[in-house]
């Protein structure tokens, strides 16, 4: 794939994700095999050859792209065979669709199953199983998806994003919640305006007039709301991926926890993607750094990356967990994420909403986000 084609490939958290499950030697990698059209996954007579999930993007056309992943066998044994069993349930909880086959058990709402008789017919059959797929994944398709922002804005509207380029930006592109929110607005028939946090005043004299939003990256709060004008709304693409996917209410309200953490309290920082810590990282770095300042405390962090994130169990005694903007995961994923913590009765906020709100100025972020207008009257 060329690097340009790279660039403009759908994202991970955006694709429909589809997981192949049951038991060992059920036919699964066949049919991941087969639903690809290319032999990926390793094919054996030996029970359990997948060991760990094998994911794959593609087209399922006309549906457009998904991710498909073959997963181990639900019946797999001794001390190993858990923690392969733990891996395929962490892909069960966040795929849309599952594909059963053979007599597993499984707890899902968008299940296609494929009794054993089937399974052997894979060549026969495939483009049956196809044809069942699609029809499920377009279902899910129809279904209401939340925008970034493009619904709150008309024809012609100018946006201002405003987009720090410091160490822990990456070389020669932008960040994708970035480029997602571009597309967004441009979607909506609008204007996206790009800008340095040091070039925003030189932008807003030269507009005729003033932007129906400012954007901005969470880490500049402060620096951007000190040169807005009260009356021009701001947020940032932080929260706005909150909206995008589904978990803005619970965010804001768990913001509230903030102001009641003291020395010793346990605070989850997680991560959805995976990279190099940086000197000025903003979610090992300056995140702590500002929760520090604002409660004067000093709390104890633990963080996660990319796939990983806490169980129930390891949620015990945690006070909060503050989650990035979740563009790799899907919405479905970080609803999953979400459960958890509310099965554990841990408040999870968001980056965006976690500065926001020690900056002083979550409620004036918010304006017009959400119709639960109500959820941030007592807000800072």
């Amino acid at each position: 794939m060329s690097s340009m084609n790279s660039l403009n490939a759908t994202p991970r958290g955006e694709r429909l994700h589809i997981g192949i499950f049951g038991n060992r030697n059920a036919g699964k990698s066949t049919l991941f095999n087969a639903l690809l059209g290319q032999d990926l996954a390793v094919v054996s007579p030996v029970s359990g050859t997948t060991t760990d999930p094998v994911s794959k993007a593609m087209e399922l056309v006309p549906v457009g792209a998904v991710l498909l992943t073959d997963t181990a066998g639900l019946d797999d044994v001794g001390e190993i065979g858990e923690l392969r069993i733990s891996k395929t349930q962490e892909i069960l909880k966040k795929c849309d669709i599952a594909i059963v086959l053979g007599n597993a058990e499984v707890t899902h709402e968008n299940v296609i199953y494929i009794n054993n008789e089937y399974t052997d017919k894979f060549a026969s059959n495939i483009e049956q199983i196809r044809a069942e797929l699609i029809t499920s994944a377009q279902k899910i398709k129809a279904e209401p998806q939340s925008p970034i922002i493009s619904d709150l804005l008309s024809p012609d509207d100018v946006v201002v994003l405003v987009t720090p380029i410091d160490g822990s930006a990456p070389k020669g592109r932008l960040i994708l919640p970035q480029q997602q929110t571009i597309r967004d607005i441009l979607e909506a028939g609008a204007n996206p305006l790009m800008t340095l946090p040091k070039g925003l005043s030189a932008t807003l004299t030269k507009l005729t007039a003033p932007p129906r939003l400012v954007i901005t990256d969470s880490q500049v709060f402060a620096e951007v709301e000190g040169i807005l004008p009260p009356e021009i709304p701001l947020t940032s693409f932080s929260i706005l991926m909150a909206r995008r996917k589904g978990v803005l209410a619970w965010a804001v309200a768990a913001a509230e926890v903030i102001d009641s953490l003291k020395s010793g309290d346990k605070v989850y920082i997680c991560e959805g993607c995976t990279h190099n810590v940086q000197c000025d990282d903003i979610g090992r770095v300056k995140l702590p750094k500002a929760l520090e300042k604002h409660t004067g405390a000093k709390l104890n962090f633990a963080f996660t990356a990319g796939g990983d994130f806490p169980d129930v169990q390891e949620l015990t005694e945690t006070k909060l967990i503050i989650h990035c903007g979740g563009c790799m995961q899907s919405r479905r994923e970080m609803a999953s994420r979400q459960s958890v913590a509310d099965e554990a009765e841990v408040p999870m906020c968001n980056y965006g909403i976690a500065l926001a709100f020690v900056s002083g100025i979550l409620t004036k972020c918010m304006q017009g986000l959400t119709s639960d207008e109500y959820l941030f009257e007592n807000s800072k």
